[in-house]
């Protein structure tokens, strides 16, 4: 243990139950250096910065802050003592203004009446350091997941933290935010500000990381520079070598199509056809706001269309029916699994026997023995890392409640899948065990339409490309021709194009 470390949790334990999530864990964080903290979903890492931040209590060792053993009860006692945490889910209150949440729990008042001027400029000044030029008197509610991550960090910044914990900051950000952020990150190191940093990205580690622990299993398993290797970083995480990051299994796509949409227009939409064969991944790309979102959710009758048709296998589907899409045998694994893929106070069972419920049920009863058993092989299959199929599904990790909104089409059979940024927050051991899982679905004669930022995802794991711009489709590329550069040069087009009509 370094005697000029910041902050040091020394020898930390910590178990649910009968489960022991953190075991003897060691970790430091030195003032102007960035620790990142690695490991796959259900290594440890959220229970571990949870300690600090004040949300669980350490079962035993110490946390020790300037060499001194501290106590931290609860949240307030952490942001005392200049420990500021962003949580990879969202600590915002969507109906409140941008600057009513930075300053949330530390209202400014004047003569016992709240200062909403001295509130609005806190608000400002935080937005400021990361260049964010939003309004801030704009509800939470009315921006974009991207935005509200960046109005979460600059709740953080307002907080002058001597200790920022960083839990998936960029796992909704843009390469250009992400950019953005990283400068922050630099400024705030000069400022003698110590971070945890936690990504799924190993690219980013070296970026913006002086070195790594590594954690497996609830254990502590070495730390190394942060220009370690990405394989040697790989082997540290899941105790073995993983020969292929992207296991694309190609396979022969059938003559009719699987899936058809024709000329679907709803809000930015306009006039969207495409087709997938049986066999085929054909991944979605574009930038931030292109429309593939609302293209996916429109499919699969989340939202409703205002023109078009959508069909599987030649059957034209009712819009707007999220029940008549799932008899049809489409799944749809949203942006969003916390709010919109999962119901988070219900079992792991009964999260993944939903789209199979109706039609298994028996007299119009649920067969809840049925459904238990089958989300208990489908578990087991899928490889969920958890106590039992009853526990909450809260209490899974990101990687593992990902698995089961997949499971849930498994179990129901789904042979068209909706994937919309299906690796998102999940660790490189978990997303190779989903590319997996979409081999699976294309080899048994199904096909995928996946929605990805991450070009080297939809490089890896499709067979054909089409990119969205600003509502439309701006061209197709074949996998084994596209690159990076060609996407995004079919990404900005009508970018482009619009600026130059502006212009004129």
């Amino acid at each position: 243990m370094s005697n000029d470390a910041l902050l040091v949790l020394d020898r930390v334990c910590k178990s649910f139950g009968p489960v022991q999530v953190i075991d003897e864990v060691t970790v430091e964080v030195h003032a102007g250096k960035v620790s990142v903290l690695l490991g796959e979903n259900g290594a440890g890492k959220s229970t571990l910065i949870k300690m600090i931040a004040g949300v669980h209590s350490a079962d035993s060792g110490r946390i020790l802050m300037d060499g001194k053993e501290v106590q931290i009860p609860d949240t307030k006692a952490s942001e005392a003592l200049g420990i500021a945490t962003i949580h990879q889910e969202l600590n915002l209150v969507p109906s409140m203004t941008i600057a009513e949440n930075i300053t949330l729990g530390r209202v400014p008042r004047r003569f016992g009446i709240i200062n909403r001027r001295e509130m609005r400029r806190i608000a400002r000044e935080a937005l400021d350091q990361l260049g964010l030029n939003l309004d801030v008197n704009t509800p939470v509610g009315d921006l974009g997941l991207a935005q509200q991550q960046l109005v979460e960090i600059a709740k953080a910044l307002s907080l002058d933290a001597r200790v920022l914990i960083l839990d998936e900051p960029t796992a909704a950000l843009t390469n250009a935010e992400i950019a953005g952020l990283f400068e922050v990150v630099n400024q705030l190191k000069t400022k003698g500000v110590g971070m945890v940093f936690i990504s799924h990205h190993l690219d980013e580690i070296a970026a913006i990381g002086d070195f790594v622990n590594v954690l497996r299993d609830g254990k502590f398993i070495a730390t190394v520079p942060a220009d370690t290797p990405e394989n040697e970083l790989v082997r540290l995480m899941v105790g073995r070598d993983i020969d292929a990051q992207f296991p694309r299994q190609t396979a022969t796509p059938g003559e009719q199509h699987l899936l058809s949409v024709e000329n679907l227009s709803v809000g930015a939409l306009q006039n969207i056809s495409l087709s997938v064969r049986p066999g085929e991944v054909v991944a979605l790309a574009g930038l931030m706001g292109a429309g593939r979102t609302e293209l996916i959710r429109a499919i699969a009758g989340a939202d409703k269309y205002t023109s078009g048709t959508v069909k599987v296998a030649g059957k034209k589907l009712p819009r707007n029916d999220v029940a008549a899409a799932t008899r049809a045998g489409l799944g749809h694994v949203p942006e969003d699994r916390k709010t919109q893929g999962l119901v988070l106070d219900a079992s792991v069972a009964e999260n993944i026997g939903y789209a199979t419920m109706a039609s298994t049920a028996k007299a119009g009863l649920v067969d809840r023995k049925g459904q238990r058993e089958r989300a208990e092989k489908v578990a087991a299959r899928l490889r969920i890392r958890m106590g039992n199929i009853d526990q909450p599904i809260r209490s899974l990790s990101g990687g593992n409640q990902q698995k089961a909104v997949f499971g849930r089409w498994f179990s129901a059979g789904a042979k068209v899948l909706l994937l919309d940024e299906p690796t998102r927050g999940v660790d490189v051991g978990a997303k190779v065990e989903i590319y997996e899982l979409i081999n699976e679905i294309t080899s048994s004669g199904g096909c995928v339409l996946m929605a990805s930022s991450e070009l080297p995802e939809v490089l890896g794991m499709s067979d054909r490309v089409l990119v969205m711009s600003q509502g439309r489709i701006a061209g197709e590329l074949a996998t084994n021709e596209a690159t990076q550069d060609s996407i995004m040069a079919l990404a900005v087009s009508n970018v482009h194009r619009e600026d130059e009509m502006g212009k004129k």
